[in-house]
């Protein structure tokens, strides 16, 4: 029994050499052999000096009690004080791996492969492994052979022997020399087999990239072909039993445990593609069928087992074709969605601990880099590594990438993936999740040197590394190119021309001439403005590359750039406030509707950030409420020299409201990094129709006030009001829509009705008339088509003329249009009085007659035959279409005027509303609703894509090429989808027809 005093002596000193637990580990010292340890400051030193103490002296008492008796025990105690290396080694990787301490314990002897010690730059290849494999006859002597050369890697990787890039590859030829003992397993089992084929094993991914990990998935393509004129079916059918095999050898677990899976799903068609395929199989796969990321997965291929010449054709064969991979349309789109799928599959739970797959993880670095080789390498051969860190060098070496951002990654790569070596070494499990305990990182941390703090030191490096990826990982493929063309800093290799050139048409630019005139113009110089728009674009360059016109929201940008350059706020706006820089970026490369509106008037950028305007109005893209927008067009009407300029102050707020409304509906369907895309189309639908109502609504109010202001003082001697019709009415309109309008007076008490009658048509002439002139505003066109007698009746009415109207010549067609009747300007009481008019014309008592409704059934169909345009595609127009906006609104109109009168509900100018409003009095089945309000919303948004994207309104999508990608982005559709974006448009607007036909046609 030990002495108190000892005792206490000795738990200090544990204490003082990191052990966590320095009562355990008292007990365990009590034992015979390692008595002589508490004394012997050798052992305890080594001991303390591992990542884990506790756990490299329970491994050691465990190895010892393995022994085959005390005379061996005694002797690798006596050698492990006698001889460094070994010490450092062994209780090295007992103190890191409970897993090889497992295999210690299992197999005695196996400690003495780490009794050689090799110098600094000798490390064992794939001839060594061999020979350390070369016993292995079976399965399970393969596992044991495979773990003793495992230990010897780990003994040099936790020693520092070697650094964490050395370890990878020694990792990855084990795993070579493991595949080619397996196939031999495999064919000494089925001799026939190996007769009849040649079989190559091509390792990809990191085993291919000479960067492996102690636990992964080796992922491998098999290739076969007949051997001495066997027959083809034969030899394939040889060949993927023997390619099953050894894959079994490798992936089956025994009593030893297994080696790791070997994973062959990146070969053509993944699973669901035969195991095993001859060459020109294998290229004709990639010459007709491939997809951008498997000519990316295709950069690490390497001939490693079986028959090598077979695997050499293979890789010669498809290398031309991997390096033509850039020159796919989309090639940089298709990498970053792959990169952004991968990110969005990781639990939510998971992201913030996942050191590959996460924002700022290996994975980025890793993507990034493949991104440039790809690009680049077509020309340079020097770039072709599957290894990313030499093609990372590769890529400074030639001036691909600046060397400062390089040596960043570089760093954070070989910190990252040490890391994740110590993760998987403590269990060998296949894991790339940073731990939550405090033991567990407290001994990461202590494996890679931190000793001070490891818990809070290892948490700080892992988020600094983490944070240098994701600021560079992205930013590394566009900064290049603002080096070249900014010329600062003298004798620093930089991007040529032609690489410029190259990477811009990468990332979708049209006219890199062109582009790299704008970035130098923006970014070159010393001023302070060039040194602000560096650091922006290289951000905002990705933003338009993800668009589906990069060339425009460049150049858009650089217009901006010039009209706000001195601008003191602009430049501070998107480098400090997160969300401007991106919206404005996502607005400027949609189309070309807001650059027009924000080019007119480029302060209103300040609407783009996330609080106040900076350059006065209000901020942010939240839509203005009605009031406060007619109140603001008022007052600046008040201010004004007459009416013209009235007026166009009025026009000058709808533009700014248009521009907001615009890049609200932007940003709410693209989506940026501070506001996701918008979830429910439809709620998207009914802001932007509303918000385009309301500043309409707000124009026209301005516009009446200072036309009566500069004619008749403050007071018409008539009362006025306009009336909206359809869309407008509604609610509705889009960003080419007309007004349509009716408007009425009635003559005040006592003013003489003739002049009363003159003075209302004077003030619609007038409005018209300056709304029209010529402007660089948008147009606001009032259409009054919709008044009784239409073009040939007077443009305005008094209330009694449109009750004898109403009352003795009034169409049915005519109450149909009055159910989307809503005052919008003027005064309000006689507005009121209006509505009252006419409810009983557009809510008839009883509904309508079988007549009426025949003949609502006969002008549709009339409509539809008449005004379709000639050639045009009736599957496709949004307006007249099979299934489009005419077909669901005259629906809903046709019940509203059937059933208006008795359901409260129905009585509403919003065809959404009154939809609902059917569905829940059970006139509409909730399905049939779901069909038709789908149909309409996306209707409704690709007319509002039309006009955003090519500046001019439209029913239906457009043909150029560019325009028809930019609506189809509009719509949530990727690069390459705009088949499926018309396929979808079909198939959800033939549903909607199909209810039409029942509920409007009566089936």
């Amino acid at each position: 029994m030990t002495a108190p005093g000892r005792r206490s002596s000795t738990f200090s000193r544990l204490l003082r050499h990191g052990f966590t637990d320095p009562s355990a580990a008292e007990r365990l010292l009590e034992s015979g052999e390692l008595s002589a340890v508490r004394s012997d400051p050798v052992l305890l030193d080594a001991l303390g000096a591992t990542a884990d103490p506790n756990l490299a002296l329970l491994g050691l008492v465990r190895l010892l009690e393995a022994q085959p008796d005390r005379t061996a025990r005694r002797a690798l105690l006596d050698t492990l004080i006698a001889a460094k290396p070994l010490r450092d080694r062994l209780l090295g990787v007992l103190g890191a791996s409970a897993a090889l301490g497992d295999h210690l314990a299992r197999h005695a002897q196996d400690w003495q492969a780490l009794v050689t010690y090799e110098p600094r730059d000798l490390h064992p290849g794939v001839e060594e492994f061999e020979r350390g494999l070369a016993e292995a006859t079976d399965p399970v002597s393969l596992r044991v052979a495979y773990r003793r050369c495992l230990l010897s890697i780990a003994a040099r990787d936790v020693c520092g022997t070697t650094d964490v890039a050395q370890a990878a590859a020694e990792l990855a030829d084990l795993a070579t020399a493991t595949l080619r003992a397996a196939l031999a397993i495999a064919g000494a089992a089925a001799p026939e087999d190996a007769e009849l084929c040649r079989l190559a094993v091509i390792a990809m991914g990191k085993c291919g990239g000479h960067e492996l990990n102690y636990v992964s998935d080796v992922d491998v393509i098999f290739v076969g072909e007949t051997a001495d004129g066997a027959d083809e079916q034969k030899a394939i059918r040889a060949a993927t039993r023997l390619a099953s095999h050894m894959m079994r050898i490798c992936s089956e677990t025994t009593v030893e445990g297994s080696i790791w899976p070997v994973d062959a799903n990146l070969r053509p068609e993944g699973r669901n593609g035969p195991l095993v395929r001859t060459l020109s199989s294998h290229l004709a796969y990639y010459q007709r069928w491939a997809k951008t990321w498997e000519f990316q997965a295709l950069l690490k291929a390497r001939p490693v087992a079986g028959d090598l010449e077979l695997g050499e054709a293979y890789v010669t064969a498809l290398e031309p074709l991997v390096w033509k991979a850039a020159e796919r349309e989309n090639f940089v789109t298709d990498v970053q969605r792959m990169r952004r799928r991968v990110v969005e599959n990781i639990p939510a739970a998971e992201v913030d601990r996942q050191l590959k797959l996460g924002p700022g993880g290996l994975r980025d670095v890793e993507f990034a880099v493949q991104m440039l080789q790809l690009v680049h390498g077509r020309g340079d051969t020097s770039l072709r590594s599957g290894t990313t860190l030499d093609a990372l060098g590769a890529l400074a070496a030639g001036g691909y990438v600046g060397r400062t951002d390089a040596a960043g990654l570089d760093a954070a790569y070989r910190f990252l993936r040490s890391m994740e070596h110590r993760i998987q070494l403590y269990r060998l499990r296949r894991t790339h999740l940073v731990p939550e305990g405090d033991d567990d990182l407290r001994r990461i941390g202590r494996s890679l040197g931190l000793r001070a703090d490891p818990v809070a030191e290892l948490n700080r490096e892992w988020r600094r590394h983490a944070a240098v990826v994701r600021r560079l990982h992205e930013k590394l493929f566009y900064r290049p190119l603002l080096d070249a063309v900014a010329q600062l800093a003298p004798g620093e290799i930089r991007l040529s021309a032609d690489a410029a050139r190259e990477r811009l048409v990468a990332l979708g630019y049209a006219d890199p001439a062109a582009a790299l005139r704008h970035l130098e113009a923006l970014a070159s110089g010393v001023s302070r403005k060039a040194a602000i728009q560096r650091t922006l674009l290289p951000v905002l360059l990705g933003w338009f590359a993800d668009s589906a016109d990069p060339d425009a929201g460049l150049l858009n940008f650089r217009k901006v750039s010039d009209a706000l350059g001195r601008t003191p706020w602009y430049l501070r706006l998107l480098r400090d406030e997160g969300a401007a820089a991106e919206n404005l970026a996502r607005v400027l490369s949609a189309g070309r509707l807001a650059p027009d509106l924000l080019m007119r008037a480029p302060e209103a950028v300040s609407l783009l950030g996330d609080g106040d305007g900076v350059a006065g109005g209000a901020g942010g893209l939240e839509a203005r409420e009605r009031a406060h927008l007619e109140q603001e067009i008022l007052a600046a009407v008040g201010r004004a020299d007459g009416a013209q300029q009235g007026v166009t102050a009025a026009r000058g707020v709808r533009r700014r409201e248009l521009f907001r409304t615009a890049a609200m509906d932007i940003v709410g369907s693209y989506g940026t990094e501070a506001f996701p895309a918008t979830a429910d189309q439809g709620a998207l639908v009914d802001l932007v129709g509303g918000a385009v109502s309301d500043i309409t609504a707000a124009t026209l109010a301005g516009t009446l006030r200072a036309v009566v202001r500069e004619g008749w003082g403050d007071t018409l001697p008539t009362r006025f009001a306009v009336i909206g019709m359809g869309r407008f009415g509604g609610h509705e309109l889009g960003y080419g829509s007309d007004a349509d309008v009716l408007f009425v007076h009635e003559p005040r008490e006592g003013a003489d009705e003739q002049e009363a009658g003159r003075a209302a048509n004077a003030v619609v002439s007038e409005m018209r008339r300056l709304l029209q002139l010529p402007s660089a505003d948008p147009p606001l066109l009032i259409d009054a088509d919709l008044r009784p007698e239409g073009k040939t009746g007077p443009l305005v009415r008094t209330l009694n003329s449109y009750e004898a109207y109403y009352r003795r010549w009034s169409l049915v067609w005519e109450s149909q249009a009055l159910l989307r009747a809503e005052p919008v300007a003027g005064d309000e009481e006689l507005g009121r009085r209006f509505l009252e008019l006419v409810d009983p014309l557009r809510y008839p008592v009883g509904g309508l007659g079988d007549d009426a409704v025949r003949e609502i059934r006969r002008i549709k169909a009339r409509m539809e035959s008449e005004r379709m345009p000639r050639g045009a595609d009736s599957t496709l127009h949004t307006k007249l279409g099979r299934g489009g906006l005419s077909d669901v609104e005259w629906t809903v109109q046709l019940l509203q005027l059937q059933h208006g009168h008795r359901e409260p509900g129905l009585r509403t100018t919003r065809t959404r509303q009154a939809l609902a409003a059917a569905r829940e009095a059970d006139l509409v089945s909730a399905e049939d609703a779901a069909v038709l309000d789908e149909a309409w919303v996306l209707a409704t948004r690709v007319r509002n894509a039309v006009m955003l994207v090519r500046g001019r309104a439209g029913d239906t999508f457009p043909s150029h090429g560019r325009e028809l990608a930019a609506v189809g982005r509009y719509l949530g559709y990727g690069p390459g989808h705009v088949g499926d974006m018309l396929d979808d448009y079909r198939r959800i607007t033939r549903r909607a027809r199909a209810v039409v036909d029942e509920l409007f046609y009566g089936g």
